[in-house]
């Protein structure tokens, strides 16, 4: 069994083991994982099922501060964040990205099936272009109620509760 760190690969050695000329149908999806709860959980062991692998890419630091979520975040850092997602059973690899969106991984890895959560609308899903362009697909997975890292912040801040 690989220890979860030896899952998070530079962007080169991911390509190299699940881009193109794989023999295997790739998933792919991507997110800043701040604080990994149920919901992040039930996200990737749902999009595992779609395909044989599943790799994800995973915010740096900057790119988290850029999409300006709040000035604490990330909570996390990007090394720790990668290798906790990449501890889960349906997580086979995790590369961090810098960009502001993964459209250059996308293009690179040339996935088979593109998944976001429940608050993305699939036609403004980054990536859907590249992907269909290659007869792939671009699935939304509804979110699982009551999970949320913004609103286990905030609840955190708020109250000092812990949450259910």
């Amino acid at each position: 069994m690989k220890r979860p760190r030896d899952k998070v690969l530079s962007r080169e050695a991911m390509v190299e083991g699940f881009g193109p000329g794989r023999s295997f149908t790739l998933a792919f999806t991507n997110g800043c994982f701040d604080l990994l709860h149920p919901g992040h959980v039930d996200y990737l062991a749902r999009a595992r099922e779609l395909a044989d692998a599943l790799v994800v890419g995973v915010n740096t630091d900057a790119s988290v501060r850029r999409l300006a979520k709040s000035p604490e975040r990330p909570l996390v850092g990007e090394a720790h964040r990668a290798e906790v997602v990449a501890a889960l059973a349906s997580v086979d690899a995790v590369a961090l990205f810098d960009e502001d969106t993964p459209a250059e991984l996308i293009k690179a890895l040339l996935p088979d099936v593109l998944l976001k959560g429940g608050d993305y609308d699939a036609s403004r899903v980054v990536g859907r272009d590249t992907v269909e362009a290659r007869g792939g697909r671009v699935i939304i997975i509804p979110f699982r109620e009551g999970f949320s890292t913004t609103s286990l912040v905030e609840r955190i801040r708020r109250k000092g509760t812990r949450a259910e």
